[in-house]
């Protein structure tokens, strides 16, 4: 069952839902605001209205949830195909009007190429583990014309850490989580959040450099990447 789906479901159509509950590894379950996913322009924080700025020619948004990204820059009269993995998120963009949806996993997809590829509300945990991190960049570098553009924002959790010693088996940012809504419980999942440092060693031994755009106090940041071997195109 797609329950994060479903909850967005509700929260469409009926704007009163029951909590949606997020499970994590770390520690006690958190409620998620289903609201979030349906912001207007003026509503999204600073890191997410600077990183559509960012946005340049064709782009990707990944990860896209119900669309509000997409649909801020539909408005602003770009090219963007709007990219989710739920199957019920998709069909809602679709009635809230985003033009180009396509339901599927963003390791598979391959049909088009873009200029910019945008992940958005921590979208490149989608990575799972730090170990895949270099498979998703080189699977980015192929759906991207030459001069194109990554980008993205993640958060550093050593905070998480503070009265507590770094897990020896696995990096610090692999988390894992799991929804529950309506006493329904979803699968576990795999999410990624990479700290800058880590995520400049990385992006530039596979050939991007990075250029950080924003760095918050709750210490999550905004990056752009770029290929190193197409910076003068």
């Amino acid at each position: 069952m797609d329950v994060f789906g479903q909850a967005l479901r509700d929260y469409y159509e009926d704007r009163h839902v029951p909590t949606l509950w997020l499970y994590n590894t770390y520690g006690d379950p958190e409620e998620m605001p289903v609201d979030v996913f349906f912001r207007d322009y003026e509503e999204m924080p600073e890191i997410e209205r600077l990183a559509l700025k960012y946005c340049k020619g064709r782009v990707l948004d990944v990860g896209a949830g119900v669309g509000s990204h997409a649909l801020v820059l539909q408005q602003n009269r770009m090219d963007v195909t709007a990219l989710e993995i739920s199957a019920e998120a998709c069909e809602i963009m679709r009635e809230r009007g985003v033009k180009q949806v396509v339901n599927e996993d963003f390791f598979a997809y391959e049909a088009e190429k873009f200029d910019t590829i945008l992940l958005l509300m921590n979208g490149i945990g989608l990575c799972s583990s730090l170990s895949k991190l270099e498979a998703f960049l080189h699977h980015a570098q192929q759906l991207l014309n030459p001069g194109g553009r990554l980008v993205f924002d993640s958060s550093d959790l050593s905070y998480l850490y503070q009265s507590q010693p770094f897990p020896k088996d696995h990096y610090y940012g692999e988390i894992g989580y799991r929804y529950r809504y309506k006493n329904q419980l979803g699968e576990w999942f795999q999410w990624l959040y990479v700290d800058q440092h880590t995520l400049r060693e990385v992006a530039e031994q596979e050939g991007w450099s990075c250029e950080l755009l924003l760095m918050e106090s709750t210490d999550q940041f905004l990056m752009k990447l770029s290929r190193t071997d197409e910076q003068g195109l």
